[in-house]
């Protein structure tokens, strides 16, 4: 196991005290330091938000890009790198809201990258909007009367889309938390991580209290592999909310193997390249 100091970011941290982010963060440093995986070998890409804020507190590359916008740098960095472990970090907002589109196609693709997602139910960094996962009814900063739009399930969209790794975590559960997003990272394809986790400030339904009063974890003979059971834990979310691995498909084949460009061959960055390999696309367009 490699020594966890060595993620240690020198930024100064802006998250509120008693933010869920600050045991996402330590999760993630125990998970790439059980993996044994170097600051150079991982790269986490993230939009904006709160979550977001993650590259700049985690001592490994770093891509921080727009609102909802983290999955495609993060797809375009693992074509032309297939050796780096991609980690793609958000929030709710950033992940299911703006990023609703790219969540979906990213699932299509099944590239082999994790994406994890701080859920807290609402948009923390904006001062407390209703999110996508938002309760209906619940007050919001901006929701006066209450939220009137239906929140989305996104392990269970996840499911239905084709996702061949879904898992959800309690960002006040480390040892859960940890177990899995090694899984998540070893996982061949696309792996979505939903890390339930209190917003101390904009969000006063959903707390540590609410969450630790109603997450459980998945019993040790859970069938993973089970489509059907899945989806029934997928919906489960309301006085009883299960967390662990909740369905894990092996074998299929990521975007990496089926596209002629990358598969069987080195990653783009290590090939040697000349002007003359260019002037013949180029003169196409002519």
């Amino acid at each position: 196991m490699l020594d966890i100091k060595i993620f240690e970011s020198k930024d100064e941290n802006a998250w509120c005290p008693g933010c869920g982010n600050f045991g996402l963060l330590e999760g993630i440093k125990e998970t790439l330091a059980e993996l044994e995986i170097e600051p150079h070998e991982a790269v986490v890409v993230s939009g904006i938000g709160q979550a977001a804020k993650m590259p700049h507190y985690l001592k490994v590359n770093g891509f921080n890009g727009l609102h909802g916008r983290a999955l495609p740098p993060a797809q375009g960095i693992k074509l032309v790198n297939k050796d780096l472990k991609v980690i793609v970090v958000g929030g709710d907002g950033d992940a299911y809201g703006e990023g609703g589109n790219h969540f979906l196609h990213a699932i299509r693709r099944n590239l082999n990258i994790t994406q994890i997602v701080g859920d807290n139910q609402i948009y923390g960094l904006t001062k407390g909007q209703g999110s996508p996962t938002t309760f209906l009814g619940q007050i919001t900063s901006m929701q006066f009367e209450g939220v009137i739009q239906n929140p989305i399930n996104p392990l269970a969209v996840a499911l239905a889309a084709g996702a061949t790794f879904i898992g959800r975590a309690f960002s006040g559960d480390k040892e859960t938390l940890v177990r899995v997003l090694k899984e998540a990272i070893n996982h061949k394809g696309y792996a979505l991580v939903d890390v339930l986790e209190p917003c101390v400030s904009f969000n006063k339904v959903n707390t540590f209290k609410w969450y630790k009063d109603r997450v459980y974890r998945l019993p040790k003979d859970y069938d993973a592999t089970d489509r059907v059971k899945a989806m029934e834990k997928a919906l489960e979310f309301g006085d009883k909310i299960p967390t662990g691995i909740l369905y894990k498909e092996e074998g299929k084949a990521t975007f990496e193997d089926l596209h002629p460009v990358i598969k069987n061959k080195p990653p783009i960055i290590d090939r040697k390249w000349q002007v003359k390999d260019v002037e013949k696309f180029l003169n196409e367009f002519k």
